[in-house]
């Protein structure tokens, strides 16, 4: 997914000093922006997700700011929205689009694919809590089974993942909150700026803990609030690292990360093009 196919709406945010520009470099040469919030310092407040609007930047997105506290290390609770799995094994659905499902998803009669091309998802996911929760995700039928064999790897990995929802059309028009972190499949939005549809438009591409992983292209970091999260050699849980269980997941799968990408990367992106 390029800068135009990310998402603008996020939830959360706060007044914090706005980070320097980030330069395209390998993903291994990442370094923690100056001026990030000691942890140590004191107790860490709890985080309200979508409390505080960004500022806009000429391009859309939110101003960047420096990670808040809370999010340095996100451990944030999954919040159910599905009744829980039914047993500790990994469970999946596989189905059509119900009017339902389709009503509360960003597709409309202009998307570049037709609902009875798209499939609905549920699947067994591991939360930051370690339990099992389930989620839900629209996506090509053409890739359905390949992506619930993907997400039953990482299950069983124990690859800890915060929230796996559709998101409404309205919600990805919102005011820029910069600590958006859905995993999610099919969006359907035009690249940002072009006429051209992205994979996600499709649903043959994939973001995952956007938060953990984030898109990074020149003084932009998307989420905007993850800025932390763009030194990839500070290790921490939710990451998405060369070699690990995701990337080894989706590479068997023949799919491509955008963290290898040499510039803008997007660490939470997957796709069938490499687009």
């Amino acid at each position: 997914m390029l800068a135009g196919a990310l998402l603008v709406g996020g939830h959360g945010a706060a007044a914090y000093h706005q980070v320097p520009a980030v330069q395209q470099t390998p993903a291994a040469a990442f370094r923690m922006p100056a001026g990030q919030p000691n942890t140590a310092a004191g107790p860490v407040q709890p985080w309200i997700l979508g409390a505080t609007p960004l500022p806009r930047r000429r391009d859309g997105y939110g101003v960047v700011r420096s990670t808040p506290p809370a999010l340095v290390d996100r451990r944030l609770p999954t919040i159910d929205r599905l009744p829980p799995p039914p047993t500790k094994a990994f469970v999946s659905a596989i189905g059509p689009v119900s009017p339902e499902v389709l009503a509360r998803s960003s597709w409309t009669p202009a998307c570049p694919v037709r609902p009875e091309q798209l499939r609905y998802l549920t699947m067994s996911f591991r939360g930051f809590d370690a339990r099992a929760h389930t989620g839900e995700m629209l996506v090509s039928a053409a890739v359905a089974q390949t992506v619930v064999e993907v997400f039953k790897k990482l299950f069983a990995a124990g690859f800890p993942i915060e929230e796996m929802r559709i998101s409404p059309g309205a919600e990805l028009n919102l005011p820029p909150t910069g600590d958006r972190n859905n995993t999610e499949g099919f969006i359907c939005r035009p690249k940002r700026g072009q006429a051209q549809w992205p994979a996600q438009a499709f649903g043959l591409a994939i973001d995952l803990n956007p938060f953990h992983n984030p898109y990074v292209s020149g003084d932009l970091v998307v989420p905007e609030l993850a800025s932390s999260y763009l030194s990839r050699n500070r290790v921490r849980s939710g990451m998405i690292l060369d070699g690990g269980p995701v990337v080894r997941a989706f590479d068997a799968a023949g799919w491509k990360w955008g963290g290898r990408w040499p510039g803008p990367v997007n660490f939470a992106h997957f796709s069938t093009d490499g687009h």
